[in-house]
């Protein structure tokens, strides 16, 4: 038997490890797919695009905040893999009624490893979440230390800004970068207040709005800000991805 107290407080029992598994969160499918689980996943969603051979091989049950409840009835899974910000909370009620959903809810450090050794024990893999964690914790203490202050703009007409209270603030916070953003999660934000908030820089994400380089240009040209393009992954998929984010961030030019 595994009992456990998901991220929100819901208790998941199940009577061995799980042998049929939903994933409703792009990251936490990289994750089954890093601890070898090719057998046991049996369904993800439109956006979980990594690993490639998955996202063509592997049944999809809709997007994140649009799940075909029906299609993972069909799958007949005996976990399913969700997220607190991710999936709405209508549609974690009803999957309830097929089997036990974990719930994650990750915003900083530590609560992205505590994700990763629950959902090891749920699956069985253990000893792979105990050395992924050690290889993360170890990763975490080189870091380079960009020193600055930001902006972490996450969508365009209007701009949305990443604030505090998440997973993108924890991460910055990691490599040295001061978030001007005082507010909870996320804002709208205009040109004019973020000409006010005098960053050193600010950071286009390539998701959920696909910024390109010659967005940095324009809006460096506009507000006479220095504005560079970043890999929203590289800032938002706890997990697996995390064990990338320090060559990521050593190459990272924000000069």
């Amino acid at each position: 038997m595994i009992s456990l107290e998901d991220q929100i407080g819901n208790q998941i029992q199940l009577s061995g490890p799980a042998k049929r598994i939903v994933s409703l969160v792009p990251s936490q499918t990289e994750l089954l797919y890093f601890f070898g689980l090719e057998n046991e996943t049996v369904g993800i969603t439109k956006f979980c695009i990594h690993p490639e051979e998955w996202f063509r091989s592997k049944t999809r049950v809709g997007g994140t905040k649009n799940v075909q409840i029906q299609k993972v009835r069909e799958l007949k899974p005996d976990l399913i893999i969700a997220n607190k910000e991710e999936n709405t909370k209508e549609d974690i009620i009803e999957l309830q009624e097929i089997c036990p959903v974990y719930v994650s809810d990750v915003n900083n450090v530590d609560q992205a490893l505590q994700m990763i050794r629950q959902v090891g024990e749920l699956c069985g893999v253990e000893q792979k979440a105990v050395e992924l964690i050690d290889d993360i914790r170890d990763d975490f203490g080189s870091l380079p230390n960009f020193n600055q202050s930001a902006i972490y703009l996450i969508w365009n007409e209007p701009f949305m800004a990443c604030g505090k209270d998440n997973f993108i603030n924890a991460v910055m916070e990691s490599i040295g970068l001061k978030n001007l953003i005082e507010d909870s999660r996320y804002i709208t934000i205009s040109k004019e207040e973020l000409i006010k908030k005098r960053p050193d820089v600010i950071l286009l994400s390539t998701e959920p709005f696909p910024f390109t380089t010659e967005h940095c240009y324009a809006l460096e040209h506009e507000l006479g800000v220095k504005v560079r393009l970043v890999d929203g992954e590289m800032f938002s998929w706890y997990g697996s991805r995390m064990l990338k984010m320090k060559d990521y961030f050593r190459k990272l030019n924000l000069d």
